[in-house]
C-alpha cells in the first residue's frame, strides 16, 4: 500500500515585529533580513518599500500615492511521513494580503511569491555538488528533481493546500545571470514587457519537474525582468492587484539581495544579460550578508539528507516510483 504523506500549514505575520522560527530556512529572503542589531529596521524599510512600489503600480484612482499598503504572511508547510507525529519541514512560501485604505477592504493576494525548500537546497549544494565531484565536465542527474518535483505537486493537489487557499501558487525569482533575455513587443498593463531567455536553465527545469510553467516580464519602474513561474494561465488567471502584490513584494526582496541586477542604475535593454559584478547601481538601506547566505545553503541540504533524505530514503523511492 502506498504511503500518504499529510501537511500541516502555519502561518505567522511578516511585519517589524518577525522573528524566524527554529524550522525556517535561514537563507530564505524573509529570515535573512530578521536577524542582526539591524532586524527591526531593516524589516521596517523593507515593509516600507513593498507600500510604495505597491502604490507606483497600483496608481489609478490613488491620487496621493497611499491608498494600498501590503499585508505579508509566511506560510510553512510541515509534512508528516510516516503518520508517527514526526514532522519534516518541507515548503516555506509567502502569501500576499492587499489593504485597500480607501473602502476599507481586505484583498487576499497570491499565495507562493518566495519559494524556499529543504530539499531543493540538498538537490542543488549536497546531491548536484556530490556528483559533479572530481568530474572533468559538469552533468546532471537523470532524476534530478524529480522526488522534490512530486512532493510539491502532490502538496497542491492535497486537500490542506485546498482548505487554506483559492488559487494556484505562483513563484516569482531573478532572472539568471549566465542567460541572455530578449525583449518582445508583447505589453502587460501591471507585469510590464515580456522577455524570453536564449536558452533554458537548470532552475526552469527543475520547477517544470514541479508543475510549474515560466515567463519573463520586466514591470513598469524596474530595471530587470523578474522570473514569474506558475501554473495555468498568468495573465489570465491572476487580477491586476494580485500580480501587483507579487511584483511588489519579490522586486523589493532582489532590490536588497541582487541589487546589481535590481537596483542598476540602468534598465535592460533589448538584449539583456544580467550581470552580479554589475558596479552601476545603488545600494537599499537594508543590511544583509550574502557570504553568510551561500554557506547555510551548504548547511541546509545536510541537514535535510540527515533528517529526511536518508531516514525515509525507501519509504521515499517507494512513493516516489507510485506516484502518478
Amino acid at each position: 500500500m502506498q504511503n500518504e504523506f499529510t501537511f500541516t500549514i502555519k502561518n505567522i505575520s511578516f511585519d517589524e515585529n518577525y522573528h524566524p522560527s527554529d524550522n525556517t530556512r535561514a537563507t530564505t529572503n524573509f529570515a535573512n533580513l530578521a536577524r542582526g542589531n539591524s532586524r527591526q529596521q531593516n524589516l521596517r524599510n523593507a515593509l516600507k518599500m513593498i507600500d510604495n512600489s505597491f502604490n507606483a503600480l497600483a496608481h489609478w484612482d490613488n491620487p496621493n500615492g497611499d491608498r494600498y499598503s501590503v499585508e505579508l504572511e509566511i506560510i510553512s508547510v510541515d509534512m508528516d511521513i510516516q503518520a508517527d507525529g514526526q514532522s519534516f519541514p518541507s515548503i516555506e512560501i509567502l502569501k500576499t494580503n492587499i489593504v485597500d485604505h480607501k473602502t476599507d477592504k481586505r484583498i487576499e493576494g497570491i499565495v507562493g511569491n518566495n519559494f524556499s525548500s529543504y530539499v531543493r537546497d540538498y538537490d542543488f549544494s549536497v546531491r548536484l555538488l556530490g556528483h559533479n565531484k572530481g568530474q572533468a565536465k559538469f552533468t546532471i542527474p537523470e532524476d534530478f528533481g524529480d522526488l522534490h518535483g512530486k512532493l510539491f505537486k502532490y502538496f497542491v493537489n492535497s486537500d490542506t493546500y485546498k482548505q487554506h487557499f483559492k488559487k494556484l501558487p505562483v513563484i516569482c525569482l531573478s532572472v539568471s545571470d549566465n542567460k541572455t533575455y530578449h525583449r518582445t513587443e508583447n505589453q502587460h498593463p501591471v507585469l510590464g514587457t515580456e522577455y524570453l531567455p536564449n536558452e533554458s536553465s537548470l532552475t526552469e527545469q527543475y520547477f517544470k519537474k514541479m508543475g510549474l510553467q515560466v515567463r519573463y516580464f520586466m514591470p513598469p519602474n524596474s530595471v530587470a525582468p523578474l522570473a514569474f513561474y506558475f501554473f495555468g494561465d498568468l495573465l489570465c488567471d491572476c487580477t491586476n492587484l494580485e500580480l501587483i502584490g507579487t511584483i511588489s513584494t519579490m522586486e523589493t526582496f532582489q532590490k536588497i539581495y541582487r541589487p546589481e541586477i535590481y537596483n542598476a542604475n540602468a534598465a535592460a535593454g533589448k538584449c539583456y544579460q544580467p550581470n552580479l559584478k554589475n558596479l552601476d547601481h545603488s545600494l537599499t538601506q537594508i543590511v544583509y550578508d550574502r557570504e553568510e547566505r551561500s554557506k547555510l545553503a551548504v548547511e541546509q541540504g545536510k541537514f535535510a539528507e540527515e533528517h529526511f533524505i536518508k531516514p525515509y530514503q525507501t519509504v521515499l523511492d517507494q512513493w516516489a516510483a507510485n506516484y502518478a
